[in-house]
């Protein structure tokens, strides 16, 4: 049972809908809502203590894409938390491709560089239980149906990946679309690293699938954005059949994967081949990258070289 949980961009979307499924379990006792804006995140609370009649929401304020923000925000927490999800992130915009202080593009240091950072602190000062999930995606195996390509490197050396992460792996021109794909996967070769390392603890990756009532379109390019919107997510994908869902089943797969003992420790667990909704698989059995262990030890080398 996890009765104290922290969520990352906890106050709007999956996060915030997540904080709210946990609140309604019986064993939780305090879910921490870490976020970037103290007026958000108050707003947050307010309506998650309406939603739900529980007064256990505490809020902590820390940027991700900040390492020295994420050490300071770890610097308050002052007794051990059972899970954290590592919620924040996404495609993040036109500024997906700026370089940020740490060397890291905007797109790999919001959802990569703070959440390395968070985990690796708690663990430091003994203050992480049981759980770690972080929220990969589709896109890393593909979705053949919808054109997606499967994210294929080369070497998948730490090299290969630290340039995935500063971004001149993509050349003059930075697509966030394509880009997205390699920075989850880099993520997810991470966090399969730590379980290894840190066997006491479970290591778990899930996507949230295709899920309505989230920002992520807002980050796609115009006329991408009025498609999916529009189009697509409204009309094309229910036809289609196992491509999307409401936003309280993405955020159920994010709260079964730190309380349900079927999912493993070292496991990135999506969609079936193909399908962005649906029933949740090990990828690892179609996608057989994420099976080598020196992959997995490449990318966690190359995250560490921006973390200073």
């Amino acid at each position: 049972m996890n009765e104290s949980i922290l969520i990352t961009g906890a106050n709007i979307g999956l996060g915030k809908e997540t904080a709210r499924l946990l609140a309604l379990k019986q064993e939780t006792k305090k879910v921490i809502l870490f976020c970037r804006n103290q007026a958000k995140a108050e707003a947050a609370k307010k309506d998650l203590e309406e939603q739900t009649g529980k007064k256990i929401f505490e809020i902590i304020i820390g940027d991700v894409s900040d390492a020295n923000s994420v050490r300071k925000a770890v610097e308050k927490i002052k007794e051990p938390i059972d899970a954290v999800i590592l919620n924040a992130g996404g495609m993040v915009g036109k500024m997906a491709g700026k370089v940020t202080p740490s060397g890291m593009n905007e797109l790999a240091a919001t959802n990569i560089l703070g959440h390395v950072i968070l985990v690796e602190e708690l663990i430091k000062h003994d203050r992480l239980k049981k759980a770690v999930l972080y929220p990969s995606a589709e896109a890393v195996p593909g979705v053949k149906m919808l054109g997606m390509k499967p994210v294929a490197m080369k070497t998948s050396s730490a090299d290969e990946f630290a340039a995935v992460l500063d971004g001149s792996y993509f050349g003059n021109k930075f697509d966030a679309v394509q880009a997205y794909g390699y920075v989850k996967y880099a993520a997810t070769m991470w966090m399969l690293s730590m379980a290894r390392k840190y066997p006491e603890l479970k290591f778990v990756v899930v996507s949230p699938g295709n899920t309505k009532g989230t920002l992520a379109p807002d980050n796609l390019p115009p006329a991408m954005k009025f498609m999916l919107k529009n189009f697509m997510m409204p009309v094309v994908f229910p036809l289609m059949g196992g491509m999307v869902h409401e936003l309280e089943v993405g955020a159920k797969r994010f709260v079964d994967g730190i309380s349900d003992d079927q999912y493993k420790s070292g496991v990135f667990y999506a969609s079936k081949e193909g399908k962005l909704s649906g029933d949740v698989v090990d990828q690892s059995t179609f996608f057989t990258a994420l099976k080598n262990t020196a992959f997995q030890d490449n990318a966690d080398k190359a995250i560490h070289r921006f973390i200073k």
